[in-house]
């Protein structure tokens, strides 16, 4: 079997079957996501420094956000950052539009996480955010992205692709956000 033009791009019936074929769709995979984390690397400005002053500058704590897998890597975030002494804790934005934004002060900083920049829960949630007085960095694979104009500051995430063959499922996307955010 010929290795496939891009991670996860086989038929079943093209599923690799013995160890060797395993092995080279597992480096594929790992390839595709150190090309994500270079190609943001790479990207890195101003725009980051400006968001490390803000959070620098936080005299309360940094509510992570998002939905989905974008969810999923602002809760490793939020933990990561407690675990290093940065007093953070996660907010879906569902639950704070129906009340939870009430464990947010002005002393705050909210760092969001969406790849497309647009997630209507998120983009729906900023502006009450910003009228309580907090902070509001974005990391988006998309710097033009609703998201991204509502923010104070924005971290450009882009991958060039992701793992998976379709390059929808989230996955160098969000090795990039954890990497970035944590």
């Amino acid at each position: 079997m010929s290795k496939p033009e891009e991670p996860g791009a086989q038929e079943s019936s093209q599923t690799p079957r013995t160890q060797a074929q395993w092995i080279a769709l597992a480096r594929d995979v790992l390839d595709v996501e150190m090309q994500g984390l270079a190609a943001v690397r790479e990207g890195l400005g101003t725009s980051l420094v400006r968001a490390m002053t803000l959070l620098a500058k936080c005299a309360g704590r940094v509510a992570v956000i998002g939905v989905g897998k974008s969810g999923l890597v602002a809760r490793k975030i939020a933990a990561t950052l407690s675990s290093t002494g940065t007093p953070a804790f996660f907010l879906h934005p569902v639950e704070g539009l129906h009340g939870d934004m009430g464990m947010l002060q002005s002393r705050d900083a909210v760092l969001a996480l969406s790849n497309s920049g647009e997630t209507g829960e998120l983009n729906a949630i900023i502006p009450a955010l910003k009228a309580l007085g907090a902070a509001v960095i974005v990391l988006t694979g998309k710097p033009d992205s609703t998201l991204a104009k509502l923010a104070d500051e924005v971290i450009d995430c882009a991958v060039p692709k992701e793992a998976c063959g379709l390059n929808l499922a989230p996955t160098a996307s969000t090795t990039a956000a954890l990497a970035v955010g944590a």
